[in-house]
């Protein structure tokens, strides 16, 4: 026989798919196999149609092309024989879904097997009709399946049920019509009809209210009965599960109980008893136990319970969090998060347990690096809500960036450093205690940058032993020690400028507190006056500049920072909290890590199909999520993301410290092209342009040509940047005069489809040559239907301006009914000019 026949036998044909080496040889099988299904059915073959269409259903499961089969499977459908239906409603249910206009075709024919006297073709159409059934296949054949639900052969009433609910999901409107059958199954004695109608009946409540009091009316009586019966029923080996009777159906009750009992309070007191029966018979050794008892307490703490209903649901918990099996106390903390709202006294008799379950500082040192990014931000986040003094917050952060401290966000070490700066009763305990995590864990970025920042504030606390707590161990630093200190960090992190700049600022902070260190100090300084990064060879010349000349005003220079409003920085965090969600998970300790941060709100890991949406070279750097006017940034002198100078010029009243400890390039000429950032743009860091700078000592004055940014004025038309049949964006822009290479462009994302967008990202990446920085966004929610829009600002600096176009790529991430999607495009059509 013809291996590539239409009278090939499905086994032969797998057997040569299998036997290929090569996707080449398997593509090749297919092509031919294919190719003589075609054959048989353009010559009507039916003696070996069934046959074809299981090859068909076998082809399309390894992927490949079926839709030329879709006819001959209708045609086996309208067969009399039982086995080619079978075949012809299986090969529906796989080629084809409910879009496929082809279906409309088959209603017919499953109307008339819902009423054939064979009750095995009855349950084929009931299957078929309940995986593929479309609204308008649901509002023609739904009185045949309510007829169904009548029936006496359980088989039939079973899968009639199983149809009706995805009818009543496809239209919410024939809900009313299956109420009275619904109610009606929930007296059958057959396990499989009471699983099937308690789901049934659980859909009626989700899709409609009148649906929920026509069954706590009729039907709460019977599911209390129901309930009782099987949890008192001996043992039936048909039902049994590790020595309990048919779980599933226990599962089912309880989650429709809690359903109909949800803000009721008639029906919640019925029910109490049987579930207080549930809760103290059902054994928790075995998980089938478990899974009851867990879905008894969710039902206990989702109704209106008593209290002492609800002693004994949390009490269940806490047994829970002392099973050895992770995955039991995982859901056992889940509900006590939900529990504490409701009843916060009872849970807190198992403080001890659950704090036995949560050390998750020390899981920490154990843990997997994938997962220390997400961990860390938890914790901190855990660490900063529920700290009741300062000390205890400053000691369990230190352990964060003693073991974590290279997936620490920067605001989390941010706000460690104000909470010490208004804490001066700690501040000498603080720089001793990271004095000491340093010397065992200087390879964490975090750790070293808070150290450098505590002795450049606080190192005369240090080494003269300032505010030595009761619970400290005596200790002896010199100043050499504390010198010692940053000129590691200035050797060790030699590629982190921002580091190595917070090092030379604690430096010459100690050269004046530290008078025998100061030679020492200049001599370090000195050395990075040759320094290739342009930031830090200039702070070099300016502080040896303030040694060397500027002596008599040294001292005020670098007096201790004021003490930083803990409070404003507080709601600052919090207002911009939306774009900061997400942990960096960068495992670099450096500040080249390769994570892509987007300012709206999430942080994604780059990942193999963005870089070759964003076409993105490999060493490609992070977006910096902090803005330009952070407070903090001032606080420690320097930009902590390596960022450009804004290029705003200094008022005339700018306090002379701050000029001196900020951190920026070099006062450039304003039509000399800017660098671009490697923060910013997705692009590797360029050299300087050479210009001429206007180089200048801080101490000797300010520019006398300064001055401040003139208003903004749009001056190009808006433009449709990217449509689609579900979502449109629109751009308009807005230039600064005196900064013609400087466009702010304001983007306004607006639904066309009839689904609202949760979680909604937009992402955008830009050539080389420009500098891209996104404002976060001023929400993730997109309303359906044009019925509302998202906002957001990108400021894009073009390095070229004049010489090349704006082009931008953008990539859109959303959830729409909890499943991900994603679209991307090309921007080119900016206005001239930009």
């Amino acid at each position: 026989m013809n291996p590539f026949s239409s009278g090939t036998r499905l086994r032969d044909m797998i057997r040569a798919i299998r036997a290929c080496k090569t996707a080449a040889e398997e593509r090749a099988v297919v092509r031919k196999e294919c190719a003589a299904i075609r054959s048989a059915i353009s010559e009507n073959d039916q003696d070996y149609r069934h046959r074809n269409i299981a090859k068909l259903m076998f082809i399309h499961m390894l992927g490949y092309p079926t839709h030329f089969g879709q006819m001959e499977c209708l045609k086996l459908i309208a067969a009399s024989g039982f086995p080619e239906k079978r075949i012809g409603y299986l090969g529906l249910m796989l080629l084809l879904d409910e879009r496929q206009e082809v279906l409309m075709l088959v209603t017919n024919s499953l109307k008339q097997d819902l009423n054939h006297s064979n009750q095995y073709i009855v349950g084929l159409a009931l299957c078929a009709l309940g995986n593929i059934c479309s609204a308008e296949m649901a509002r023609d054949l739904a009185p045949e399946v309510e007829r169904l639900l009548l029936t006496r052969d359980p088989n039939i009433k079973k899968k009639a049920a199983l149809c009706s609910i995805r009818i009543i999901r496809k239209v919410p409107d024939l809900a009313e019509n299956f109420l009275s059958p619904a109610a009606s199954l929930l007296k059958e004695k057959h396990h499989g009809v009471l699983i099937a109608g308690v789901q049934l009946c659980t859909d009626l409540c989700k899709v409609s209210v009148d649906a929920s009091n026509y069954l706590r009316k009729n039907c709460t009586e019977g599911l209390v009965r129901i309930l009782r019966d099987v949890s008192n029923s001996p043992y039936a080996p048909e039902y049994d599960i590790a020595g309990i009777t048919d779980p599933f159906l226990h599962i089912r009750l309880l989650r429709l109980m809690r359903m109909l009992g949800q803000g009721d309070s008639d029906t919640s007191e019925y029910i109490n008893d049987i579930l207080a029966q549930v809760a103290s018979k059902t054994e928790s050794n075995k998980n089938a136990g478990n899974a009851i008892l867990y879905e008894c307490v969710e039902t206990i703490m989702g109704i209106e319970a008593t209290s002492g209903l609800r002693v004994l649901a949390i009490n269940i918990l806490g047994r829970f969090l002392s099973n050895r099996d992770n995955n039991i106390r995982y859901v056992a903390l889940n509900m006590l998060m939900k529990a504490v709202a409701v009843d916060s006294q009872a849970v807190q008799r198992h403080r001890t347990t659950i704090l036995e379950c949560v050390k998750l500082i020390d899981y920490l040192d154990v843990s997997d690096q994938d997962f220390k990014g997400d961990l860390t931000a938890k914790i901190c986040l855990i660490v900063e809500k529920f700290s009741q003094e300062k000390k205890w917050y400053i000691d369990q952060m230190f352990k964060v960036l003693s073991l974590g401290g290279n997936f620490v966000k920067d605001d989390a070490w941010h706000a460690l450093i104000v909470a010490i700066s208004n804490a001066p009763d700690l501040q000498g305990y603080s720089v001793r205690s990271l004095y000491k995590a340093f010397q065992t864990s200087s390879e964490q970025l975090s750790l070293v940058r808070v150290t450098v920042w505590c002795i450049g504030e606080y190192g005369e606390m240090l080494v003269n032993n300032v505010g030595v707590l009761e619970v400290e161990e005596p200790m002896t630093v010199t100043e050499s020690d504390a010198v010692d200190v940053l000129e590691a960090c200035l050797t060790r992190y030699s590629s982190d400028i921002a580091t190595r700049s917070m090092s030379l600022i604690a430096l010459l902070k100690l050269s004046s507190r530290f008078p025998p260190t100061s030679e020492r100090i200049k001599e370090i300084i000195t050395v990075h006056k040759g320094s290739v990064a342009l930031e830090l060879q200039q702070r070099a010349i300016e502080f040896n500049s303030i040694i060397q000349r500027h002596q008599n005003i040294k001292s005020s220079l670098v007096e201790r920072m004021p003490v930083l409003d803990e409070s404003a920085y507080i709601g600052k965090r919090t207002s911009s909290s939306q774009a900061n969600i997400v942990a960096d998970k960068s495992s670099q300790p450096s500040s080249t890590a390769t994570t892509l941060k987007f300012p709206n709100g999430v942080a994604k890991p780059p990942a193999a199909p963005l870089v070759d949406l964003l076409d993105l070279s490999a060493d490609d750097t992070s977006v910096p999520s902090s803005t330009s006017n952070d407070f903090l940034h001032d606080l420690l002198g320097i930009s902590l993301t390596n960022s450009p100078s804004s290029g705003i010029p200094p008022s005339g009243g700018t306090d002379i410290l701050m000029d001196l400890l900020s951190i920026g390039t070099p006062v450039q000429n304003d039509t000399a092209p800017k660098a671009v950032s490697s923060n910013q743009g997705f692009a590797p860091t360029a050299k300087p342009v050479p210009t001429t700078i206007q180089v200048m000592d801080l101490l000797d004055g300010l520019p006398s040509n300064g001055s401040l940014p003139g208003s903004q004025t749009p001056v190009y038309p808006s433009i449709t940047a990217f449509e689609s049949s579900t979502l449109k964006i629109m751009f308009s822009f807005t230039k600064q005069p005196e900064k013609p290479h400087v466009t702010e462009i304001h983007a306004t994302f607006v639904n066309l489809s009839s689904d609202a967008y949760t979680d909604f990202v937009f992402q955008a990446a830009v050539p080389k040559f420009v500098q891209l920085h996104l404002d976060p966004a001023n929400s993730n929610q997109l309303p359906a239907s044009g019925n509302g829009t998202i906002t957001q600002t990108l400021t894009v600096t073009n390095s070229q301006h004049g010489q090349k176009a704006l082009a931008m790529r953008v990539r859109m991430v959303y959830k729409v009914n909890s499943q991900e999607k994603s679209e991307q495009g090309q921007i080119n059509n900016f206005p001239p000019g930009l």
